[in-house]
């Protein structure tokens, strides 16, 4: 979308409901790396300045954010889980999906890497290890899209590691803030997208062992939920917000978002 279409649909927007459209709302369902990593709260008040918009987001797994938008409660989706959002669109309740930004996973665990990990860009290889070795690995478990890209890691390293569920793998059923938080109690490794990492606090002797493999590619994408299916969408406001998104402007805010010096999203919509 370009700078030039973005700007006529805030034209719009402001024209036809003057003061009102300052009073316009979204709501938009979430992963929670993009919330948690502080993203949002860098992005919305431009967007807002821009439009007189105001997005509310909320922050869950993706496979709950999905559910949600599949109820009507919600008027975008921006999730990181490309087979469900293609099929989520497939099945009419978005009107298209469009790539926004990536980053990568990384697997972190303790100084002490009791599996022996540590440096490897093996992503497969490193699980396999540490099923092998038994060592404690902690899982978000919630059907998010970490949880859904880690399960996919798992099957192709030929490990099914919810046959030692409460043994060395631990399943928390929480967000990747307090799974990772549970992990580093517990001293196992955890999967985490790299942005969620960076922003955490709670780090302690923990650094990223296992990085680099092709296969711990993070992709974003951003959905307006379709009005033929949800009537109380707000169309146009949503429209202009992911339009916004992988617009030109909107693609260089988000690489200009940057947490002790580092850029935790790469944006890659197309045509910019």
């Amino acid at each position: 979308m370009s700078g030039r279409h973005v700007a006529a649909i805030v034209a719009a927007l402001l024209f036809a409901g003057g003061a009102a459209a300052q009073e316009q709302s979204i709501i938009v369902q979430s992963t929670t790396s993009t919330a948690n990593s502080g993203l949002y709260d860098y992005l919305l008040p431009i967007f807002k300045d821009k439009t007189g918009i105001q997005v509310n987001v909320v922050a869950v797994g993706t496979g709950q954010a999905i559910k949600n938008a599949e109820n009507c409660d919600g008027d975008v989706l921006l999730v990181h889980a490309k087979p469900a959002e293609e099929k989520f669109v497939a099945a009419g309740f978005g009107t298209e999906r469009t790539d926004l930004m990536y980053n990568d996973f990384v697997i972190v665990g303790p100084a002490s890497d009791p599996a022996g990990v540590g440096g490897m860009d093996d992503v497969q290889g490193a699980l396999a290890t540490i099923a092998d070795k038994g060592a404690l690995f902690a899982s978000r478990g919630d059907d998010s899209g970490t949880h859904k890209k880690e399960m996919a890691l798992w099957a192709d390293s030929g490990v099914d590691p919810t046959a030692a569920s409460g043994q060395w793998y631990r399943e928390t059923g929480s967000g990747m803030g307090a799974t990772l938080n549970a992990g580093i109690g517990m001293g196992a490794y955890v999967m985490t997208d790299r942005a969620t990492w960076i922003s955490f606090a709670n780090k302690q002797d923990y650094a990223i062992q296992v990085q680099g493999d092709a296969d711990m590619f993070n992709q974003y994408g951003v959905i307006p939920v379709n009005p033929e299916k949800c009537p109380s969408v707000n169309v146009e406001a949503a429209r202009a917000f992911a339009d916004w998104l992988v617009s030109a402007e909107g693609q260089a805010a988000i690489a200009g978002y940057k947490v002790a010096d580092q850029q935790l999203f790469f944006p890659n919509a197309p045509g910019n």
